[in-house]
């Protein structure tokens, strides 16, 4: 152990007998009831779990959320995790015990008690603190000290995350009988990222134990490619940062997802409820879906999606006016527009307003080299049409910046999450009829998207 570890378990250790002395554990042990919450059951099932994290800064990237509000936090995570963690730590990641009740009164899963834990203290502590599992670094532990914390929570009925970073650790894990391996992807020791140490170390791990990738994970394909390594994954940080935390855990657990051609609130409603981040409104008077603006606000008012307004060729001002009276997230240009265009269209439009663009595929790839497009649509160039392209071109492709649209419907959307994308474009692949979404349609191809 060196550097940036031994620092904080160093510090960590003061901070204990500091503790010790403020709260001395007979102040508090007569008081401590088991955890009635089963982490290792939670993270049991067909699907991958995600152990959703509550941070408000860490050592590598310092304050990441400066409105922190745990029960907010909590009060979605509850709709999403399978468990959730919470930072204890106050040096290094400005953490608190007083979060664990906060987060445990404000959702129903299990929580976890996130620190560096040296001291069977710490653990009577985090249970007193309504904690019902804690983490246990084999980086900071001997086995003897494991075995001693180890048994500390199981008699307290709460779980323990194991956390290894290399092999030998993952050897130690498996002699020590640790039923739920969390493989950190960051070295703590330099705070590199390796998504490589999951792929590395899961295979080895073997059956009956559940593996948790920790650390670096961020997009909706990493998640898919590692979950056949891991059962599941804990997040935070790629969450945190997002203002839209509903969107940020969107994003990573299903994909960057829009429901084109609204038409009706309650679609809206279907697509926000089923688990889009956008919805489409067409402002291209020749399509069957195209709405007008007081259409659109209506459609607006059934659901909190960002909304993205669609056109073809229009006049700037048009697209100006739609989008400040709207609040439009983004506006999509499904026409001939040229980079003269882009260029006037982004010195009229406000900063916070995207600009996306559509690139009709057919026998080749189109380049991306446009300036002022923050993200770009594939589509067969016939919008609702049902139609799809040859998915096979984007092979090998960054797709980061992209979202596919065409012929996307429940029978096929788990192969287009598969192209990598950034999300998917669903637009008559939902419909029982053009602008009319189907409620059932659309939760069907979300519940396929998550069904992994």
């Amino acid at each position: 152990m060196q550097t940036v570890l031994a620092k904080i378990v160093a510090d960590k250790a003061i901070w204990v007998e500091a503790r010790k002395q403020q709260q001395p554990l007979a102040s508090f042990q007569n008081e401590i009831q088991p955890s009635t919450r089963h982490f290792y059951d939670a993270l049991q099932g067909a699907r991958t779990a995600f152990i959703l994290e509550c941070k408000k800064a860490s050592p590598s990237k310092g304050v990441i959320r400066d409105d922190f509000d745990p029960a907010r936090i909590a009060s979605i995570y509850q709709h999403y995790a399978s468990a959730i963690s919470v930072l204890t730590d106050e040096k290094y990641f400005q953490g608190s015990f007083d979060f664990l009740p906060v987060v445990s009164q404000s959702a129903p899963q299990p929580i976890l008690c996130k620190d560096f834990i040296i001291d069977p203290y710490q653990i009577y502590l985090a249970r007193y603190y309504q904690a019902d599992a804690c983490l246990l670094m084999l980086s900071v532990l001997d086995d003897e000290q494991y075995r001693q914390l180890s048994a500390v929570a199981h008699s307290l009925k709460m779980g323990v995350l194991t956390e290894v970073s290399n092999d030998e650790e993952r050897e130690r894990a498996i002699a020590l009988g640790a039923k739920v391996v969390g493989i950190n992807n960051r070295d703590l020791r330099d705070l590199s990222i390796d998504l490589n140490r999951t792929r590395q170390l899961a295979p080895k791990l073997g059956h009956g134990v559940t593996v948790i990738s920790e650390s670096g994970i961020n997009t909706y394909g990493q998640v898919r490619e590692l979950s056949h390594f891991a059962n599941g994954f804990l997040i935070g940080s790629a969450l945190m940062a997002h203002d839209d935390l509903n969107a940020a855990v969107r994003r990573v657990l299903l994909g960057e997802n829009k429901v084109c051609g609204l038409t009706r609130a309650q679609d809206a409603k279907a697509a926000c409820d089923a688990g889009a981040i956008y919805g489409g409104l067409i402002f291209v008077p020749s399509s069957p879906r195209a709405v007008s603006v007081e259409q659109a606000r209506e459609v607006i008012s059934g659901a909190p999606l960002q909304y993205v307004g669609v056109f073809k060729n229009a006049d700037i001002a048009d697209v100006c006016q739609k989008a400040a009276v709207l609040s439009l997230s983004a506006v999509q240009l499904h026409g001939s527009e040229d980079q003269a265009y882009v260029n006037a269209l982004r010195e009229a439009l406000p900063r916070n307003v995207q600009i996306w663009k559509a690139l009709s595929v057919s026998n080749a790839l189109p380049a991306r080299d446009y300036h002022h497009v923050d993200k770009y649509i594939f589509d067969n160039g016939q919008g609702g049409s049902g139609q799809r392209f040859d998915w096979s071109l984007l092979q090998g492709q960054p797709l980061d910046d992209v979202l596919l649209a065409g012929g996307l419907a429940a029978d096929n959307c788990v192969q287009a999450a598969q192209v990598g994308c950034a999300g998917l474009d669903f637009n008559s692949g939902v419909e029982s009829q053009p602008g009319i979404k189907d409620a059932r349609l659309l939760a069907s191809v979300f519940q396929t998207l998550r069904a992994y």
